[in-house]
C-alpha cells in the first residue's frame, strides 16, 4: 500500500474560548475546505456542529477533569530523546509534532519497551496487524514504530478530512467503532477519555513550542 495518497494537509486548530454567546459547556468543530479542522466553545459559523460537551464550562472533552487553559509542560529527558524521531514523522506525514508527543505520552509515557493488556506495542502502542500494515518491522524499534504511529494517523486523518478528535477517536477504538457511533467518538470511556487527554495535551506541547 503507497503512503502517497495519504500525504494531504492536516492542520489543526484546537481553541476553547470562553464567549458570552457560547452555549455553556459545548464543544464544536468544522473542517474547511482546506482541510483544517476548526474546534470552539463560541461557534462563530454555521458549519460548525457540536462534536462534545465540556464539563464545568471549561476543559476540552468530557470524561476528566476541567483544564480552562492549556499550561506549556517541560520538555523531558524521555521526549528530547526520541526528538528527532519524532520531528522526521511529523515532517514527512504533515503532522504538528505537538500530536505526536500528545498521542506518545497518552499512549506509552515514551516508554519504547511499554506493552499493553490487548498486545499494541511501543511508542505509538501499535496493535500487531497496525504495525504490519503500516511496514513496521520491529515495533519496539523507536523510529519505526513512530514513523508507524505517524502514518497510521495521516491515514485516520485524511480519511476523516482532517478531524482530530474523530482521527483520535479512531487510533484509539478504531474506525469501525466510529462508524458505528455514527461517525463520532464512540461512547466508550476509555475513547473519551483518551480524546481529552490528547487533545489537552496536543494544547499543552503546542503552548511549550
Amino acid at each position: 500500500m503507497s503512503v502517497r495518497p495519504y500525504l494531504a494537509r492536516f492542520a489543526l486548530l484546537g481553541a476553547v474560548l470562553a464567549a458570552p454567546a457560547a452555549r455553556a459547556g459545548d464543544l464544536y468543530s468544522y473542517v474547511d475546505s482546506e482541510g483544517v479542522a476548526h474546534f470552539s466553545n463560541a461557534p462563530s459559523d454555521p458549519r460548525f456542529r457540536r462534536i462534545a460537551r465540556l464539563k464545568d464550562g471549561g476543559g476540552v472533552y468530557r470524561g476528566g477533569k476541567a483544564q480552562a487553559r492549556a499550561r506549556p509542560i517541560p520538555r523531558s529527558d524521555a521526549q528530547e530523546r526520541y526528538r528527532e524521531h519524532i520531528r522526521a514523522a511529523a515532517t514527512k506525514y504533515n503532522l504538528p509534532e505537538a500530536l505526536l508527543l500528545a498521542v506518545m505520552a497518552v499512549e506509552s509515557n515514551f516508554d519504547h519497551r511499554a506493552v499493553s493488556e490487548k498486545g499494541a506495542m511501543g511508542l505509538m502502542q501499535l496493535m500487531p496487524g497496525t504495525a504490519k500494515d503500516m511496514y513496521v518491522g520491529d515495533a519496539y524499534e523507536p523510529a519505526e514504530n513512530i514513523e508507524g504511529g505517524a502514518r497510521y494517523l495521516r491515514i485516520l486523518a485524511n480519511q476523516y478530512g482532517g478531524d482530530m478528535v474523530r482521527t483520535l477517536a479512531a487510533y484509539n477504538a478504531g474506525p469501525e467503532a466510529v462508524r458505528r457511533a455514527g461517525d463520532g467518538v464512540p461512547n466508550i470511556p476509555e475513547t473519551r477519555e483518551y480524546v481529552r487527554k490528547v487533545v489537552a495535551l496536543y494544547e499543552a506541547y503546542k503552548a511549550g513550542r
